[in-house]
C-alpha cells in the first residue's frame, strides 16, 4: 500500500485547512517535499487549491522548484483546465496530472483527451466528497461548489473515460484528524477497477490501520499526520507492515 505525502498549496505556502478552510501555514512546497521523500514517502502530490476557485493561471514556479527536490512520483494539481496546461506541467516535472473543477464541472471530455494524449497512468481524477443521507455528492472549487453529481457514479464514468487513479478526499472530515470515511472509500474501491488514494481524516496511527483493514485502498495520502510532526514516513509504513503480517 503506497503511502502519499500530500502538499495542499496556496501558493506560496503548503497550507492545512479544516472541512477545506480556514489556512494554516505549514511551509514551502519545496522544502517539505524534501523532507517527506528523505523519510521515505512512496509519491508526493501537490495540489493547488486555489486555483480554480480563485480562477487564475497555474504557477508554474513552485512546481518546479519542488520537482528538482525528490525522485519519486509527482502528482500537480489545481487549476488544469487543457492539454496545454498538462503539458506545461510534465514539462515542469510532474509524473501525473490532477485533475477536479474543469472535468467535473465543465468539460468531462477533458478526461478523455488527457488519458488519449498522455496515458491513463498520468490522469489522475481528484473527488471532493460531502455525505448527504444515503450518498456522497461531488464539490469542486475547495469543497464549495456543488456539481449535484453522485461520487459513485462519477468515478465509474471517469473511469470509463480513461483516467487510470482516483484521489478521495471528504469535505466532512477534511483537517479533522479524526478518522477517514472508511464507508466512501469501500464504497468506491468497490465501484471501479483503478487504484484509489483514500486520503482526509488520518490523527493517528490507529485511524491508517482501521481505513487499510477496512476499506483496502491502493494508496493512503497523508497530510496533518505529518505536517504536524506527529508521526514520521517510517512509522506509518512499520504499522502497515505489522497489519499485513499479522493478517498473513
Amino acid at each position: 500500500m503506497r503511502l502519499i505525502a500530500k502538499l495542499d498549496v496556496k501558493p506560496p505556502h503548503v497550507v492545512k485547512p479544516v472541512h477545506f478552510e480556514g489556512l494554516r501555514k505549514m511551509g514551502m512546497p519545496a522544502d517539505l517535499a524534501r523532507k517527506y521523500y528523505a523519510q521515505g514517502a512512496d509519491e508526493i502530490f501537490y495540489i493547488d487549491i486555489v486555483a480554480s476557485l480563485y480562477r487564475r493561471e497555474i504557477l508554474f514556479d513552485g512546481i518546479e522548484a519542488t520537482a528538482r527536490e525528490i525522485f519519486v512520483p509527482f502528482a500537480v494539481g489545481g487549476g488544469v483546465r487543457s492539454i496545454e496546461d498538462m503539458s506545461r506541467l510534465f514539462h515542469s516535472g510532474a509524473d501525473k496530472v490532477v485533475i477536479n473543477t474543469h472535468a467535473l464541472q465543465d468539460d468531462p471530455g477533458l478526461i478523455d483527451k488527457a488519458a488519449r494524449t498522455f496515458g491513463a497512468q498520468s490522469v489522475v481524477i481528484n473527488v471532493e466528497a460531502k455525505r448527504w443521507d444515503g450518498w456522497w455528492e461531488c464539490y469542486s472549487d475547495c469543497g464549495r461548489e456543488r456539481s449535484g453529481k453522485n461520487v459513485l457514479d462519477w468515478v465509474r464514468e471517469a473511469e470509463q473515460r480513461g483516467a487510470g487513479e482516483l484521489l478521495i478526499q471528504s469535505v466532512d472530515h477534511d483537517g479533522r484528524q479524526d478518522g477517514f470515511d472508511v464507508e466512501l472509500i469501500r464504497q468506491v474501491k468497490n465501484a471501479v477497477s483503478i487504484p484509489v488514494v483514500a486520503a482526509s481524516g488520518a490523527g493517528n496511527l490507529d485511524h491508517v490501520v482501521a481505513l487499510a483493514r477496512e476499506a483496502r485502498p491502493d494508496a493512503i495520502a497523508l497530510a496533518s499526520l505529518l505536517h504536524y510532526d506527529k508521526y514520521d514516513i517510517a512509522a506509518v509504513k512499520q504499522k502497515l507492515n505489522d497489519l499485513e503480517l499479522r493478517s498473513k
